[in-house]
């Protein structure tokens, strides 16, 4: 049997330096990131300070915030020295609860659940089933898998989810969607009615009309089914998305592409990016220190002038990468998504003269202000397909060709994925129909035997 020996050889391995590790982070940070390294960095290194422009009284008033106006106003007509009465100290108190955002499902569900006197092992139980709901207030969980999280028997959790499944809105906690539109009708006190019998037995026929069948089936007039039907409809397949977060939440794009009367420039936000310097107080130090001192103090330089340096290559790149996009993307800029091109990374990594990584570190969680709103960076970056011209149509153009599609056809009538098919076809599209699924999917466009309306 051989034995175990030691023999040494010589390898090349490639390693980031902890400065070219800082730059990387510096570059795929985005602005909130970014100020916080920056605030991180002014505290490890003290020959970095930051140059806060001075701001007059004037501009510190136009930035005020609405909220900050009225209350500043209200405060002032209040500061005369006199005591608060109860009333004024209800109006501040109403302004204030007025400015609170919309509560979302998880805390609204929370909070039916801490005004009723549930035993405490209940409520652990329920505070796991909430925070196990999707933005369509479904289950997405077993009752098995919340059982072992909680260390209980899955019995417990079943009898549980009935008392959850009774909070507002109607039909929360389903597992699906039978379930969901059964709790709604239960709370309307028509859980023995026909709809319940339908939705119970007879969901699948009811998705594809076939109304008659199902009148066969329950031996009543067809007009009763056709009836219960429209009820059915009236139902809310997504009783959570009512407390879904708001999409539109405000964020601070990092280039600005604008439109001059000529043509499109594009430039950067500088106003949010921080400015730094190495401390002159720190350089007049290096005279007459001593050589332990000195190494320290140009330690400390060079790590602030190479962590300055990395900030404006951050900003370089940032500019370079959208000034390709403003090119690429001009039909966008001038007419809106649907005339989005195909373009990858590795073609605006090309043209600008970096790797693909670092495109895609730059363009990761940055912000783009166009003519047609804001966007992230990467929602320009898009494979695409061959129209019958010859020309590249992006995914996001045929995700907008849907859209529009679904949005012109009859309700009564709706389209199928395979009339799409053909619709997208005539437009020079070829598509197939499980792309046209996938993306109606992502659309959030239900399948069309329930986008028809009774």
């Amino acid at each position: 049997m051989a034995g175990m020996q030691q023999v040494a050889k010589m390898a090349l391995q490639q390693s980031l330096s902890p400065q070219m590790q800082q730059s990387l982070h510096v570059l795929q940070a985005p602005l909130a990131e970014l100020r916080q390294l920056v605030d991180t960095e002014l505290r490890a290194n003290p020959a970095l300070e930051e140059l806060v422009p001075e701001r007059s009284t004037e501009a510190k008033q136009e930035q005020a915030s609405p909220m900050e106006e009225q209350w500043n106003e209200y405060y002032t007509q209040r500061s005369s020295g006199e005591t608060w009465s109860r009333e004024a100290l209800e109006k501040r108190q109403h302004f204030l609860d007025s400015q609170v955002r919309p509560p979302t499902l998880p805390e609204h569900l929370l909070e039916q659940l801490q005004t009723a006197s549930w035993p405490r092992e209940d409520a652990i139980i329920a505070v796991e089933i909430i925070g196990n709901l999707d933005d369509g207030g479904y289950l997405r969980s077993t009752v098995e898998e919340i059982a072992a999280a909680v260390d209980c028997l899955p019995d417990e959790v079943e009898r549980v989810l009935e008392k959850v499944q009774e909070f507002d809105p109607p039909g929360i906690a389903a597992r699906n969607l039978a379930e969901c539109l059964l709790l709604q009708l239960k709370s309307q006190g028509r859980q023995y009615s026909t709809e319940t019998r339908i939705v119970r037995h007879y969901l699948d026929e009811l998705g594809r009309k076939k109304l008659n069948e199902i009148a066969k089936a329950l031996d009543l007039d067809p007009k009763e089914i056709q009836h219960a039907a429209e009820l059915i409809a009236r139902l809310d397949p997504m009783p959570g998305r009512a407390y879904a977060a708001d999409t539109n939440q405000v964020v601070t794009p990092e280039v600005l592409v604008e439109y001059d009367g000529e043509d499109y420039t594009v430039g950067l936000n500088s106003d949010e990016i921080p400015r730094l310097r190495i401390s002159d107080s720190y350089k007049d130090m290096l005279a007459g220190s001593s050589k332990e001192v000195r190494e320290y103090l140009r330690d400390k330089i060079r790590g602030g002038n190479f962590f300055i340096k990395s900030i404006q290559q951050r900003q370089q790149t940032i500019l370079n990468i959208g000034r390709e996009i403003a090119l690429r993307q001009r039909e966008f800029m001038e007419r809106g998504p649907s005339h989005l091109k195909p373009m990858t990374m590795s073609q605006v990594a090309d043209a600008v003269g970096v790797h693909e990584t670092t495109v895609s570190r730059a363009a990761a969680g940055k912000f783009i202000s166009t003519p047609q709103g804001i966007f992230e960076m990467k929602y320009f970056f898009t494979h695409g397909y061959t129209n019958s011209d010859g020309e590249g149509v992006s995914n996001e153009s045929v995700r907008q060709a849907i859209a529009q599609i679904v949005r012109e056809e009859n309700n009564r009538n709706p389209y199928s994925d395979q009339d799409i098919v053909k619709l997208l076809s005539d437009r020079g599209l070829g598509v197939a129909r499980r792309t046209v699924a996938k993306y109606r999917e992502q659309l959030g466009i239900l399948p069309s035997h329930l986008r028809k309306a009774f």
